[in-house]
């Protein structure tokens, strides 16, 4: 029994952590997509060719700031969104 409750705990502990499939509308914009990501991981690629990785902290209809940079942790990025040419999303664990 107790094995049972430690099994579910876990479980219950993990769904949370399972990534979702991103949605979007006919109104959004890159801005609105990269706020309601707000607080998680995620990849812009500029039109330089230019992949900045790192945690959405704001987004604004002119900026985003990216938080804790992939390999530049002690570092953030303020990206103009119109540089912005595909945010890169991950949706599977």
């Amino acid at each position: 029994m107790r094995t049972l409750l430690v099994i579910l705990s876990c479980l219950a502990l993990a769904a949370p952590a399972l990534a979702q499939d991103v949605a979007v509308s006919a109104s959004d914009t890159i801005q609105s997509v990269l706020a309601a990501q707000k607080g998680k991981r995620v990849t812009v690629r500029l039109r330089s060719g230019q992949e900045l990785t790192g945690t959405v902290r704001e987004a604004t209809s002119k900026l985003v700031v990216l938080g804790a940079l992939g390999g530049r942790e002690f570092f953030d990025a303020v990206v103009p969104l119109e540089a912005v040419e595909a945010a890169l999303i991950r949706t599977k664990q």
